[in-house]
């Protein structure tokens, strides 16, 4: 039909006059009761926070704009609709989720951290990441812990949504159709207890896995802005310094000078406002964090698991120091047989003009999550393609029923604490990491994926 779009165009038009009714409303309390008016306007439903409702209804109501926005402008077509489909999905699924969370966790150090650097304190022993994250929020101590809340809430949230298009964008170029990334990446985000916990808990991950993500897929085109982010994401969390290894291998001389040039720069806003302080601060604090603590069974980490052990057992902090670095020796030692494997069959991907980037980077996710002395279990998100790309290389039944378990224990399981039965997050790279290692005996992509792969893409 010549106008089929009429209707969404009116629709679209509705939407533009009940925005402006809103923001009337909003404008018209104000200057008749100043602020005060809204106390009779708005309530504040039980156990349920106020900023964040606020902002949950004004970003599904931004999203549906801009949904009416696609079907009336024609921008949805066979092409994108299960990739446009996919991203709203989960865009209404985590908003009235994080709708319904009164409290959030780690946002309080995150808060509790700019506020030292503003009032030139040291880093509190609690901030365990390079400085860069306190520094950008430096500034936004003068107007309040609930301001700077909400404003970390919407960047998660924003880093919710950047996350789908670039895990998708990254499936596709791992040689997945369109739509098989999208029904890959929407059923992968829909359920999955890292990615739940990452955005309860206000954490970093999602920011720091999408610039790893933006480095990799700018490594040929942009090389200094895939330095740059590469960089951006080691002064957010110093754990993707073990994933520069894999640009290393590519032996691009001009990356890696992009590289330490961008170390550089990204330090230069914390030097500016703070000085060295903060760094040292934050090798004291690291240093404090592979020191003996409290044993918490979900610390999914080596560190952790002998750490329980050694409480249940008695032992001295000597032994288990033996048993935690000799087993992290050891999945150096797997992680570097594995890459081998992986790029001599191309495992990964078999058709990149820079395959030992690409064909080591998964394995090396596992090395930099399982290395950690902590391994929370939103630390799991990182994983996303290990397991994922993995998928490409299923060709039995026991290796599904293996996958399949590693991915339950992983992203499925809910967060629990009952020694030894919680550290199934530990279990599970290693399980992919094995499954690799098998999948790099066999030349080609499993019968299954390159069907699917091609019915999908029909």
């Amino acid at each position: 039909m010549k106008n089929g779009n009429t209707p969404f165009k009116t629709a679209l038009l509705l939407w533009g006059i009940a925005s402006l009714l809103v923001i009337a409303a909003v404008i018209g309390i104000y200057l008749l009761r100043g602020a005060e008016g809204f106390d009779a306007a708005i309530q504040t439903g039980p156990f349920s926070s106020l900023p964040v409702t606020l902002s949950s209804v004004a970003v599904a109501w931004l999203l549906a704009g801009s949904l009416l926005y696609l079907l009336a402008a024609k921008r949805i077509n066979a092409s994108n609709v299960f990739t446009i489909a996919g991203f709203y999905l989960v865009a209404f699924v985590y908003l009235n989720f994080l709708r319904e969370r009164p409290d959030y966790g780690d946002i309080e150090y995150y808060i509790q951290a700019a506020a030292h650097l503003y009032n030139n304190q040291p880093l509190p022993p609690e901030y365990l990441y390079p400085p860069l994250w306190a520094t950008l929020l430096e500034p936004l101590v003068p107007l309040g812990e609930t301001a700077i809340f909400v404003i970390v809430w919407m960047a998660n949230l924003f880093g919710l949504f950047v996350f789908y298009f670039l895990l998708t964008a990254a499936l596709r170029r791992y040689e997945f159709s369109p739509r098989l990334a999208a029904l890959v990446t929407t059923g992968f985000l829909l359920v999955n207890t890292p990615l739940v916990r990452t955005l309860v808990y206000m954490q970093v991950n999602l920011h720091t896995l999408n610039f790893i993500l933006l480095s990799l897929l700018l490594f040929r085109r942009r090389p200094f802005l895939s330095a740059f982010f590469l960089a951006l994401a080691v002064h957010l969390k110093a754990s993707p310094a073990v994933l520069v290894l894999a640009f290393l291998l590519e032996k691009d001389i001009r990356w890696i000078v992009y590289f330490g040039i961008s170390l550089l720069l990204v330090s230069i806003p914390t030097l500016a406002l703070d000085g060295f302080g903060p760094y040292a601060n934050f090798l004291h604090n690291a240093v404090l964090l592979t020191a003996p603590h409290e044993v918490s069974f979900r610390d999914n980490s080596f560190d952790g698991f002998f750490a329980a052990i050694g409480l249940f057992l008695d032992l001295n902090p000597l032994p288990i120091k033996i048993m935690v670095y000799a087993s992290k020796l050891t999945l150096a030692c797997f992680t570097l047989i594995g890459m081998i494997s992986a790029l001599k069959r191309r495992v990964f991907d078999s058709k990149s003009d820079s395959p030992a980037l690409f064909n080591s980077l998964p394995l090396l996710f596992i090395l930099m999550t399982l290395s950690a002395p902590v391994v929370w279990e939103h630390h799991g998100i990182f994983l996303s393609l290990s397991f994922l790309l993995l998928l490409k290389r299923l060709d039995s039944t026991p290796d599904w029923l293996w996958f399949g378990a590693a991915y339950f224990l992983e992203f499925i399981l809910p967060t629990f604490d009952f020694f030894p039965f919680s550290y199934g997050r530990l279990l599970a790279p290693l399980i992919i990491l094995w499954l690799t290692w098998r999948a790099s005996r066999r030349a080609e992509p499993s019968a299954l994926f390159i069907n699917l792969n091609k019915e999908v893409s029909t």
